[in-house]
């Protein structure tokens, strides 16, 4: 069990049943009476943000949550499925579990799935990960890195804003976070 003085930005808690991650909290020691902690909550199940006030002292469960090392397969339709680099064990989830993540898939891709008593809930990417520009505009001699930017599709589906240098067939760097060019790889 966890208790309000455990609380972090990041600390994963079951609450209402349901696990959530703290986004914010602060620990707030009015002048008359208890302290408290106010804090904001994700649920990692549905994404949704809730607001909600702790006593000083409360204590909440641990959620049964583990994290899983695995590899993405293929994609069909609207199901990804992805092998169990450990038991070579198949699931799928559907594009909503996935959501973001799908435009950052490629095959043999290693990515981490969370599991919640048993059932896959979110995916978890690395950070950066190296692409191919499969469309673009052709780069014009005098274009230079600190020149504007152009659209570029990705092997994976993706579609980021990169230096007019930049031609098909070139490999680059790109945050999953924001979805922003890093580097040419």
């Amino acid at each position: 069990m966890f208790t309000t003085a455990d609380f972090r930005n990041g600390l994963k808690i079951e609450f209402e049943g349901d696990p959530y991650v703290i986004v914010y909290f602060q620990h707030v020691k009015p002048g008359k009476g208890g302290a408290f902690v106010r804090t904001k909550l994700k649920n990692l199940k549905t994404g949704a943000v809730l607001e909600h006030t702790f006593r000083s002292g409360d204590k909440v469960d641990k959620p049964d949550l583990e994290d899983r090392d695995m590899q993405f397969m293929y994609r069909m339709e609207n199901a990804y499925h992805f092998m169990d680099t450990a038991t070579y064990e198949q699931i799928y989830l559907g594009g909503d579990h996935v959501g973001d993540a799908g435009n950052y898939l490629i095959e043999n891709l290693p990515v981490k799935i969370l599991f919640y008593r048993g059932e896959p809930i979110g995916i978890d990417l690395p950070i950066f990960i190296e692409l191919r520009i499969i469309e673009t505009e052709p780069g014009v001699r005098g274009d230079t890195v600190s020149g504007g930017s152009k659209p570029a599709n990705l092997e994976s589906g993706a579609v980021v804003q990169v230096p007019l240098f930049l031609n098909v067939g070139d490999k680059i760097k790109v945050d999953t976070r924001t979805g922003t060019y890093i580097e040419r790889a």
